[in-house]
């Protein structure tokens, strides 16, 4: 039977290979997508009022859909950007919507829209909306959707660690869409 001495240096071998052959993981790179997927609809109640809202309620346009929770720090930091990206880019063709995964839904999540009042569309989503995007590993998550409904970019995380950062790596993405 082998020992520990004998494995150890081994496993010391591989380890270093994997952190070698691994490429480093940057999450306010985004994730590239490869080829255009079509981004999944969904009908899922508004905070407040409960009324169904659907993805696509706002095709033809560009949608920015986030994944996010009341609780989650980087969350609430990108809370600001958005609201004022709304407010800039609505005119122009631009859709927000916020998918809060909070397990107490709309009991925490409406006080918490009302008090930072958030002007974009937000809903309450489930593990059927989590999984049709291919499971949310980490929040918030942001996709990018263009006109004809096909997910271009997905960023897992903050997408920069400044303000100026989180808004230009947002509009890079958005304006060539719009």
């Amino acid at each position: 039977m082998a020992t520990l001495k004998q494995w150890l240096p081994l496993s010391v071998a591989l380890a270093a290979f994997g952190v070698l052959a691994v490429p480093a993981f940057d999450p306010s790179a985004g994730v590239a997508i490869a080829a255009p997927k079509q981004a999944p609809d969904f009908s899922l109640p508004r905070t407040g009022d409960g009324k169904a809202v659907k993805l696509s309620d706002y095709s033809g346009k560009v949608r920015i859909v986030n994944f996010w929770a009341t609780w989650c720090p980087p969350c609430r930091e990108e809370i600001p950007h958005f609201i004022s990206m709304y407010k800039d880019l609505k005119g122009k063709g631009v859709e927000i919507i916020g998918i809060s995964l909070d397990q107490k839904g709309d009991s925490v999540v409406a006080p918490f829209v009302k008090e930072n009042k958030m002007n974009y569309p937000v809903v309450i989503g489930d593990q059927g909306v989590v999984s049709a995007y291919g499971g949310i590993r980490g929040i918030p998550t942001t996709f990018i959707v263009d006109r004809k409904g096909n997910i271009v970019k997905k960023f897992v995380g903050l997408p920069g660690s400044t303000e100026e950062e989180l808004k230009d790596a947002f509009m890079k993405e958005i304006q060539p869409l719009l």
